[in-house]
């Protein structure tokens, strides 16, 4: 399994950080796409990257609990303020994209990065 920095996926992907540019060190181990909490609650794993539509503040709270590395939104959606805020205090990585869930996940397994 490979692993990769953050700041390397955000620059090969051209993501546009939201939050969390100090946490570009961050190792990324695997990735997981899911827009149910409770999915990503059961079977995503520390060090995954994870991949959203979902902008709402309990995105956070579900990356805190399972130690993801950062979150990606899809499809040109932005993160409420709120979900910021607690991005901040929480200290977890939310990065956008223009392009798609299945373009992003195609592009990080080019990139080496599997499920977990």
């Amino acid at each position: 399994m490979k692993i990769l920095k953050l700041a390397e996926i955000i620059k090969n992907l051209n993501l546009k950080i939201e939050y969390g540019e100090k946490y570009k060190d961050r190792d990324v181990s695997g990735g997981y796409v899911s827009d149910l909490l409770s999915d990503v609650m059961a079977n995503a794993k520390k060090g995954d990257i994870w991949i959203t539509l979902q902008t709402h503040p309990n995105i956070v709270a579900v990356a805190v609990l399972k130690e993801i590395s950062g979150i990606v939104i899809v499809g040109n959606r932005k993160p409420e303020p709120e979900t910021l805020k607690k991005a901040e205090q929480e200290k977890i990585p939310i990065m956008t994209t223009e392009l798609s869930g299945f373009e992003i996940v195609g592009r990080l397994y080019e990139m080496g990065i599997g499920a977990t």
